[in-house]
């Protein structure tokens, strides 16, 4: 059974498993027995805690204690988002790191943590969740990320994936998850008719609204299957539960100074941690309630707190949150280009969709009659990620569903070239071609084609036109520069190949199924027109040709029917990855037709029509030169295929050497292909180098190992705590004493107490390894008291088993030998053996039995639980072949008593098949004429009825009718 886990949503972990033995999704619950974990992690000196016990850790010591660490993620320490966070956790010391310039939480002077790994501690404690509940190791994961993380962002979890020594499978956007999951559920409702669903989820942290389009889709490999096609995306990063929560909690903090004028609980980080606990129970109660109360003990130096707080309070608090809420909804329709009118249905997600004023300004805003409740709000996003790690996975098989997920932002590669002016003066122009735009489909490979370059240049790969975002999501999305592409050996290309026709420089793009763009090649294409030249025969092969043609052969064979079809499936494989490759590129091409047409082609993407194909003699080339060379004319290539076949047939050499020259004669287009050599300088946020990678991942992985030694520790400790106080309890117990001298007893009491002593002054700093050499020489000074007192548990049990078995062994025996000799299925040897056993096993018994009373109750005992069950085995082995026999023997047949009988029935039966003989004949058969005989009557019904009577001579009747109607059937024959 192979195991998946899976992060998820922006405050709760929930670890969900695929398993084969039980065929379905599971949620495995945490060691607190809970469905949800909340992503929260404590770093206290040599103790690292998560989940609940990280929370609690929150509210004795804030500054050690790391929650919503993700919105840190692949972001500057001058971007806005990390700024409200300080305001939202001031205990917090951010610092800058230097080489990257993002966000590092300082502990110590010597103690600091990155946010990716913060999330790889995560990570690698849902993997140790997992492993404990599937009970092996797991490698992969799929990891839910906000479909509003941008390119640095979903670097930022990768690396620390990574970190955790985890394989990601994919990236799965929450959305995109929430959707997967509502729809296999719901496979049967599905058809060809399209369903338009917006998905509407608001988290603690944020909002996402998405327009989802439910149909089937036929496919190549499954024919018909349901499908997703993410429509429209909006979201509001800043719009959640949490900033409810805050807002409630600073008011509690007001009524509390209200109350206290001289106390101000703002300066006590502890006392507004309560105090922001205190607003997350409130805000849930409140959800159900018109108002509650709220009451905190010992909050501020041992004062309570206690305050009424009514639900239309919360809702004035949060007055303005409440506005933002259709904002997403309206973007996700503009970038659907649809309206309300379209959507079927609009469904909630996430927890904060539970407040009611959240439903009813949703309601509102969208004109439905009701909200859609009815999926799990906080597990639907993890629940879709397991079964597409189950579709991803090799273990697993699971019917297909189609996903086609939607990039949110644009990307377009920008370059500078310079151009001529009408009066012949040299300027630059800065041109600009879409790569993504948004809401394409990924996964999608695309190719873009430079053609005035002749030397070596540079590029840049840049977000598009972000005009959809405001002023506050730009400051916090970050740099809009990706990247920046110098190509290197341009100019050495064109000079290697001057004789060649330039296609332009190639640079092949690919954004995966995590939603992450990488540029995988650059490369620049020539093309020429070549001659193939026939072969010049040897004289052994023109010999060998003439005598076969002698002997019925037809002309020469250039190759097998086999490698011919096998060339013309390989072409077809290379045409269809090279469609797959360049899907999608029609659509950029026409919004860069006008531009393209104004520079004569000076860039283009390569259509999905073109391919590229190696002969021989280019692939010769190649491993000179390091070059590729591929062919470019596939359908002259499968026209000289099928021209080939017939020629084979004919017998007429002469024709077919003709053709094959004139097809040899045509010039095919030889295309080139050199690699380009590129270097890539992030712009955004700078990926970890792999020494600092490597770095992150020991570190990770000493406080792994620190905690697992440190729990080893603990558990040996608790052991030796828990042997002693129990084995000093067991001493004054009556079964203990009756086993035992006085003098064995206070030497084992002493050396307990001895131990007590240690653990209490010297203990707590002991290691491991002498905390199990203390627990170990205590065992061996007890274990022959344990021993005595476990032997005598036992006897009672283990003797009245054998007992039993003794008796019911003996009336088997008897109730054997009563059996007459006729029908005896047991040997004298089986028998005998038996009984031997049943009497050695019995004074066995006695004699030990006899032995055992003689000794004192403290001395080792003869009778040993262990020998009686020996005893019982084999005996019951004895036993139990017998019984085996007779239930499978056959009983013997017994003998007639009137042989006369028999004697006559058998001369009887004889005589008639005597009579039934049919002599040969002479002659032929047919020559003879048919005897015809009278036809006979048939049976009246008292005739029948008198054959149907029961009794003795029944039987033989009908077999005198069945001979005679026998034997005028073979008269008729004759």
């Amino acid at each position: 059974m192979e195991t998946v886990p899976f992060l998820t949503r922006d405050t709760a972990l929930n670890v969900h498993l695929f398993q084969r033995v039980y065929s379905s999704l599971s949620t495995h619950l945490h060691r607190e027995s809970r469905r949800k974990t909340p992503v929260a992690v404590s770093l206290k000196e040599n103790e690292r805690l998560f989940g609940d016990s990280a929370l609690g850790m929150s509210i004795r010591t804030p500054k050690v204690a790391f929650r919503y660490f993700q919105d840190l993620l692949g972001k500057r320490i001058d971007n806005p988002h990390v700024a409200l966070y300080r305001s939202r956790f001031p205990e917090h010391e951010l610092v800058k790191d230097e080489k990257r310039q993002t966000v590092i939480f300082k502990l110590s002077q010597t103690i600091q943590y990155s946010p990716e790994e913060m999330l790889g501690m995560v990570l690698n404690y849902s993997r140790g969740l997992a492993e404990e509940f599937a009970e092996q190791p797991i490698k992969d994961a799929v990891i839910t990320v906000p479909a509003y993380f941008n390119q640095a962002e979903r670097r930022a979890v990768l690396h620390a994936a990574r970190m955790a020594d985890l394989k990601v499978l994919q990236l799965i956007n929450d959305n995109t998850a929430v959707a997967l999951n509502y729809g296999v559920f719901r496979r049967k409702d599905i058809n060809a008719t399209a369903q338009n669903i917006m998905f509407y989820d608001m988290g603690a942290g944020s909002t996402v609204c998405t327009i989802v389009t439910y149909q089937t889709v036929k496919t190549k490999d499954s024919g018909t299957q349901p499908q997703l096609q993410i429509q429209g995306i909006g979201f509001d990063r800043t719009l959640g539960g949490l900033e409810m929560e805050l807002r409630l909690r600073d008011y509690l903090a007001k009524l509390f100074n209200d109350q206290h004028p001289s106390k101000d609980v703002r300066k006590n980080p502890r006392a507004m941690a309560k105090l922001l606990k205190e607003a997350n129970r409130l805000k849930t109660v409140l959800s159900a309630n018109a108002d509650h109360m709220a009451q905190i003990e010992g909050l501020l130096d041992d004062i309570d707190f206690k305050a009424k707080v009514s639900r239309q309070e919360f809702e004035d608090l949060c007055s303005d949150l409440f506005q933002r809420v259709p904002g997403p909804v309206q973007q996700a329709l503009s970038s659907a280009e649809m309206n309300l009118d379209g959507i079927d249905q609009v469904i909630l997600v996430g927890g904060a969709t539970r407040v009611p004023k959240v439903q009813e300004v949703l309601l509102k805003a969208v004109g439905k009659e009701e909200l859609g409740k009815n999926i799990n709000a906080d597990e639907a996003a993890a629940m879709g990620a397991v079964y597409q790690a189950a579709a991803l996975s090799k273990a697993f098989k699971v019917k297909p569903f189609v996903v086609r997920d939607a990039a949110v932002f644009p990307i377009q590669v920008e370059f500078t070239r310079e151009v001529e002016e009408d009066d012949k003066s040299k300027s630059l122009k800065h041109n600009k071609r879409i790569l993504f735009q948004r809401m394409a489909p990924y996964p999608q490979r695309k190719v873009i084609t430079f053609n005035r370059y002749t030397d070596d240049f540079e590029f840049y790969v840049n977000y598009g036109d972000l005009s959809f975002l405001n002023q506050d999501d730009m400051r916090i999305f970050g740099s809009l520069n990706l990247t920046t592409v110098r190509l290197k050996g341009v100019g050495d290309s064109f000079k290697k190949h001057s004789d060649y026709e330039s296609k332009g420089i190639k640079a092949h793009f690919n954004m995966d199924e995590s939603g992450v763009l990488s540029l995988d090649r650059v490369e620049s294409v020539f093309e020429t027109l070549v001659e193939d030249k026939p072969e010049e025969e040897s004289t052994l092969t023109k010999l060998g040709n003439t005598i076969s043609s002698l002997f019925g052969g037809g002309g020469p064979t250039p190759a097998t029917g086999e490698n011919l079809t096998d060339s013309v499936q390989e072409e077809e494989e290379s045409l269809a990855e090279t469609g797959r490759e360049e899907q999608g590129e029609k659509q950029d091409q026409k919004s860069s037709a006008e531009d393209a047409g104004e520079e004569q082609g000076e860039e283009k993407q390569q259509s999905p029509g073109q391919t590229e194909t190696a002969p021989p003699k280019a692939e010769s080339q190649k491993k000179e030169e390091g070059e590729k060379s591929e062919s470019q004319d596939p359908k002259e290539n499968r026209e000289t295929a099928k021209e080939e076949e017939p020629s084979r047939s004919s017998s007429d050499s002469t024709v077919t050497k003709a053709e094959e020259e004139k097809k040899l004669k045509a010039p095919k287009k030889q295309k080139l292909v050199h690699e380009i050599t590129m270097e890539l300088d992030v712009n955004d946020v700078p990926d970890l180098l792999e020494d600092e990678l490597k770095s992150s991942v020991k570190k990770l992985q000493d406080l792994t190992v620190r905690d697992l030694e440190k729990q080893e520790r603990e558990k040996s400790a608790n052991s030796l705590e828990s042997f002693i106080f129990e084995t000093q309890d067991k001493l004054y117990q009556e079964e203990y004493q009756f086993v035992s001298t006085e003098e064995q007893r206070e030497e084992i009491s002493k050396k307990l107490s001895e131990a007590s002593s240690w653990m209490e002054e010297e203990g707590y700093a002991a290691t491991t390894k002498e905390l199990k050499d203390k627990l170990s020489e205590l065992k061996k000074l007890c274990r022959n008291l344990f021993f005595r007192v476990e032997e005598r548990r036992k006897w009672p049990e283990r003797l009245a088993a054998l007992e039993s078995l003794l008796n019911h062994s003996t009336i088997f025996l008897k109730g054997a030998r009563m059996i007459p000799e006729s029908d005896q299925i047991f040997t004298e040897v089986e028998l005998s053996t038996l009984e031997k056993a049943i009497n050695e096993t019995t004074i066995w018994k006695n004699e030990t039995l006899a032995e055992q009373n003689k000794l004192s109750p403290a001395e080792k005992p003869i009778l040993l639980s262990k020998d009686i069950e020996l005893k019982i085995a084999a005996l019951d082995r004895e036993v139990q072949y017998l019984l085996n026999k007779a239930k499978f023997a056959k009983p013997k047949p017994k003998k007639e008593k009137n042989t006369t009988k028999t004697d006559s029935g058998k001369n009887a039966t004889a005589a008639s098949e005597t009579e039934n003989t049919i002599p040969p004949t002479e002659g032929k058969q047919e020559d003879k004429p048919e005897d015809i005989s009278p036809a006979k009557e048939p049976p009246t019904a008292e005739k029948v009825a008198t054959d149907d009577e029961p009794g003795s001579g029944s039987g033989s009747k009908k077999e005198k009718m069945t001979e005679a109607g026998g034997e005028s059937r073979k008269n008729d024959e004759l």
